[in-house]
């Protein structure tokens, strides 16, 4: 069963996002529901070490993961947060700071731990038209693709 958090609640989600690092890792295990499910463009788990496994491996994949929210709100039934992730890839990428947009969808259970975590954002868009070699050409689908 889902139920709406209480503010502080989502303060202190909205924190350790804003604050995560290898060391806040573990902090998951008082925010997230045990069987809590994380989707996102590129994964698909549930349990608390596999969401921990996601992020522990961004940290191996680019340089300084940051995440900087912009936006949040409540209703009855869920948390919607609004994000701008900031990096640096890591090679063979070329090495310049990088940022995409996105927004979170959180539904909690009756504990108020976090059961449903879905990132959505745009990895055309945001992602892979920033990449060297096959952004000219995402950028390229990407336009005849408009109305």
């Amino acid at each position: 069963m889902s139920t709406t958090p209480s503010p502080a609640t989502l303060a202190l989600l909205i924190q350790w996002f804003e604050n995560l690092s290898p060391e806040t890792l573990d902090q998951a295990n008082t925010l997230y529901a045990a069987k809590a499910r994380f989707k996102d463009p590129f994964n698909d788990v549930e349990g608390i070490a596999a969401i921990r496994n996601i992020f522990h491996h961004m940290f191996h994949q680019v340089d300084e993961p940051r995440f900087h929210v912009t936006g949040h709100f409540l209703n009855e039934q869920s948390a919607m947060v609004l994000w701008t992730f900031h990096f640096t890839p890591r090679r063979p990428l070329p090495r310049r700071p990088l940022s995409i947009e996105g927004t979170t969808h959180f539904l909690f259970d009756t504990d108020g731990k976090v059961i449903v975590h879905r990132d959505y954002w745009d990895t055309a868009g945001e992602l892979y038209a920033k990449l060297p070699l096959i952004g000219p050409l995402v950028k390229r689908l990407l336009r005849r693709a408009q109305a």
